[in-house]
């Protein structure tokens, strides 16, 4: 968000986009990050591990699941987390595996979300084209930043670092002794992780990803409305 109110004291940016891209925000502060840790709760307990349910997470009450420094990152940076799903390996028939699998189901969550989401903006785009309606105009930016947030939101998680769902993925591909050794400096990287976003260092190649998937989606999920456009 700090780009774009640089956009808007520039002038390079209207009001009402800055309004519509801090609703975004707030939609998938509010809705998208409960369904990414609602994702991993379910999985969890699909998989034999009722710990998410007993701990109160197997639900999309976005208050079980915001975490205020993530929520902070996503409106400052773009990037950011929720309150990780407590859960526990020794209760999977499969440990290794099936964490993986829960490590994963919340970025797939945030992609499948994101392309509904561009579904969304390529017909409302489409249709304002179309009617020339400058509301369905907004409606298209609305989702269109929903998108681009929830890819970030996607990949920015699978990043191995704590408390990340990538790091999840560390404790299904490394030895235990050294995942415990990495998480003894869990403070240590997140201050680290800090310093990178909020410099560009680590955003730049993160949203250099993000743009080829949110492409590849606009470009699929557009074919349906070729035939307004011409």
């Amino acid at each position: 968000m700090i780009s774009y109110i640089g956009d808007f004291i520039r002038g390079d940016l209207s009001a009402i986009d800055l309004i519509v891209y801090i609703g975004s925000m707030c939609f998938v502060v509010f809705c998208a990050t409960p369904l990414h840790e609602y994702a991993h709760a379910l999985i969890a307990v699909k998989l034999g591990d009722d710990t998410p349910k007993l701990r109160g997470r197997l639900t999309i009450n976005p208050m079980a699941h915001i975490d205020p420094i993530g929520a902070l990152m996503i409106f400052l940076v773009g990037f950011g987390y929720a309150k990780p799903v407590e859960v526990r390996m020794r209760k999977f028939k499969k440990p290794k595996r099936d964490m993986a699998i829960v490590a994963f189901a919340g970025p797939v969550c945030n992609l499948l979300q994101a392309f509904i989401c561009m579904f969304l903006f390529s017909g409302f785009r489409a249709f304002a084209s179309v009617l020339d309606n400058q509301m369905l105009f907004y409606f298209s930016l609305f989702f269109f930043f929903a998108a681009t947030i929830n890819v970030n939101l996607g990949v920015f998680n699978l990043l191995p670092i704590p408390p990340l769902d990538g790091s999840r993925l560390l404790t299904a591909l490394l030895p235990t002794k050294y995942y415990y050794k990495i998480m003894q400096y869990e403070r240590y990287i997140m201050i680290g992780l800090f310093i990178l976003l909020f410099t560009g260092i680590l955003s730049a190649p993160l949203s250099l990803l993000s743009n080829l998937i949110i492409n590849a989606f606009d470009y699929i999920t557009l074919l349906p409305f070729k035939f307004l456009l011409g």
